[in-house]
């Protein structure tokens, strides 16, 4: 035995390392089948106690009970995070394909943009969406087709047309770049495991989120471009007289006989608690009169003690008061530096479940913007214990924020993210030290995601979502149920060809084969890799390829032992002049594996993975493993039978 013990050690130690690394991923599966269990059955009396209980209602308390169970044993987080990850089409997920929107990067780098700037830029849009050539190589031919030299929106007055479509296209390319890394940033920092995140054509980013629960908060993720502003709110008497102004201009509009316009009025719907909120004058007509008299205030209801101008709009009415506000005759009464935003939560709901949101009328400049944020801490407030978002800015933001608080006492700044409020607190004095706060996060895990968005980065551009697909739990279920069967078939039906055609040796290989699997799942486990479907397809075609070594060692054996030699010289014989042939050919395969790794994406990836690590765990077992139990019965004078 002495002879052999270190290879005895050597196979011991590869098992038990094996079964530690895969000890995880048997833990886990047996915690999500207990939390399933304990879901399922406290489902069954949530509907016994309440057979009327809503869909989503339901949904929310399993997600608390599952969140409990989950809680209750502090060892699910580890063993999650150690197990055998699996890919989006086995265990569920999201799968986004984005779009990094050139077009409003182009307006974002365009010196003072005009109307014929605008109306251009919009046609190549257009056009874009039905060719394949890129925006700005449209907006130029555009722009030259007018006699209107590039320098004049971008660049300097010294540069030619083709050096400014050069630098245009840098930028264009530089941010789909910066894009892929801030989207990479924000999706680890969120916690998703072994995400997938690639790049298509020269726009276009791929994301896949295995696992993920929550699509809205993953979007949202993605696509917020953490535009952050800091822009000072008008007074509410100037705010009031913008009001009036579109008002009076709304009702010529209706007067005028404008049918759109009299059809959105009148069938506004009836008025809830919140209109309780509109003035003494509304009280007095009569809701229809009220309504042709004065349009913009029955849908932007104000506050009847005056403190602000903050209008109240139901959510179902926000998209009307957009349109509205982009009619010529309601455009020309609102001046050019200041518009109106809406809240980004809503601030109550009325009794037929609407959401009513906040309209404010703030400078269209902001004072502040986000490049000046340096960390971003989620907490909850000590005095309120409502969630907030604390930030840190740099020493060029803390003189400027300490300026703008020092200059406006008094007055309101509204923090927007995306052209969004998030709050609006009143300056209550200078603030130094670069230091402030956001409010309005219904929760910690809103106020969470909106520290990863800050403190990743801003967008360079908008990314818009071209295709969405959700793979749901069940069709991961299925997939991971047909993959293990395929394996499993596979195995049975090389294992009987050997044990049939070779007999014992037969036998030996087949119980080598376990380990040569085994041996694949823990390594995919201990580099954290992702299995996939097509990963599963590489361990199926890793079984059918690990007895090819075993073929070519029997035969060479069968020749040896027919040639009178004992078992001892044949074994010898055998694994030394087949050596070359497999070494070989496994080789040959493992440098087409790390072809298809190096140029392929996504399925590619991930078989040809599988195939390498398959060929190592092969040649090991078939070089090692099996040679040792051979040396051994040999040793012993054992009878082995090779068909």
């Amino acid at each position: 035995m002495k002879e052999y013990r270190f290879r005895i050690i050597i196979i011991l130690a590869a098992v038990i390392l094996s079964i530690y690394l895969l000890y995880p991923t048997y833990a886990d599966y047996q915690n999500s089948k207990h939390i399933r269990s304990v879901v399922e059955q406290k489902k069954q009396e949530i509907l016994k106690q309440n057979p009327k209980i809503s869909k989503s209602e339901l949904e929310e308390l399993l997600t608390i009970v599952e969140d409990s169970v989950k809680q209750s044993d502090p060892s699910y987080i580890e063993n999650r995070l150690k197990r055998l990850k699996l890919g989006l089409d086995l265990q569920g997920g999201m799968r986004v394909v984005l779009e990094v929107n050139t077009a409003k990067l182009l307006e974002k780098l365009a010196n003072n943009p005009d109307q014929v700037f605008n109306s251009t830029l919009a046609e190549a849009r257009r056009e874009a969406e039905t060719s394949d050539e890129s925006v700005v190589d449209i907006l130029a031919r555009k722009l030259q087709q007018k006699g209107i030299r590039l320098s004049r929106y971008f660049g300097n007055i010294r540069q030619d047309d083709a050096e400014i479509i050069s630098q245009l296209k840098k930028d264009s390319e530089d941010a789909v770049t910066r894009a892929m890394e801030i989207i990479r940033n924000r999706v680890d920092q969120y916690g998703v495991s072994e995400p997938s995140i690639q790049r298509q054509g020269s726009r276009r980013i791929i994301v896949e989120l295995p696992g993920i629960a929550k699509e809205e908060e993953a979007k949202q993720l993605l696509q917020g471009t953490a535009l952050l502003e800091f822009r000072l709110v008008k007074d509410p008497d100037f705010t009031y007289q913008v009001m009036e102004r579109i008002d009076k201009a709304l009702a010529k509009v209706l007067a005028a006989g404008n049918d759109s316009l009299l059809a959105e009025l009148t069938d506004t719907t009836k008025k809830s608690d919140t209109t309780a909120l509109a003035d003494t004058t509304q009280k007095q007509l009569t809701e229809e009169e009220f309504k042709q008299q004065h349009p913009f205030f029955s849908v932007a209801l104000l506050d009847p003690q005056g403190r602000s101008a903050d209008a109240f709009v139901k959510e179902d009415d926000r998209n009307k008061i957009q349109r509205w506000l982009a009619l010529p005759e309601v455009r020309k009464e609102i001046p050019d530096n200041v518009e109106f935003v809406f809240s980004a939560k809503p601030v109550s709901t009325t009794q037929d479940g609407k959401k009513v949101f906040f309209m404010y009328l703030v400078n269209k400049q902001p004072e502040l913007t986000g490049g000046v944020v340096t960390n971003a801490v989620a907490t909850l407030d000590p005095n309120t214990s409502a969630p907030i978002v604390n930030m840190e800015m740099n020493s060029e933001g803390a003189v400027e924020w300490a300026r703008i608080t020092g200059s406006n006492i008094g007055k309101r700044i509204a923090i927007m993210l995306d052209g969004l409020v998030f709050s609006a607190p009143v300056v209550r004095g200078k603030i130094p030290g670069g230091r402030s706060q956001i409010e309005g996060m219904e929760n910690l895990d809103e106020a969470k995601l909106l520290e990863i968005v800050l403190k990743a980065g801003a967008l360079p551009a908008p990314v818009d979502v071209i295709e969405e697909r959700i793979v749901g739990p069940s069709l991961g279920e299925d997939s991971v149920q047909g993959g293990l069967n395929s394996a499993l078939f596979g195995y049975i039906a090389v294992a009987l060809f050997m044990i049939i055609y070779y007999r014992q040796s037969g036998s030996i290989a087949a119980a080598v084969l376990i380990l040569t699997i085994l041996f694949i799942l823990s390594v995919l486990a201990g580099f954290k890799a992702t299995l996939t479907l097509p990963g599963i397809a590489g361990i199926v075609l890793t079984i059918g390829m690990a007895v090819d070594s075993n073929v070519l060692i029997f035969e060479r054996m069968r020749e040896e032992l027919a040639t009178g030699k004992t078992l001892k010289a044949s074994v010898d014989s055998g694994f030394s002049k087949a050596m070359s042939a497999i070494i070989d050919s496994n080789i040959t395969t493992f440098f087409t594996g790390i072809i298809l790794y190096q140029f392929g994406t996504g399925p590619v990836q991930g078989f040809a993975l599988t195939l390498m690590i398959g060929i190592a765990s092969t040649l090991f077992s078939a070089l090692v493993i099996s040679r040792l139990i051979f040396d051994y019965l040999a040793s012993k004078g054992a009878k082995i039978s090779i068909g």
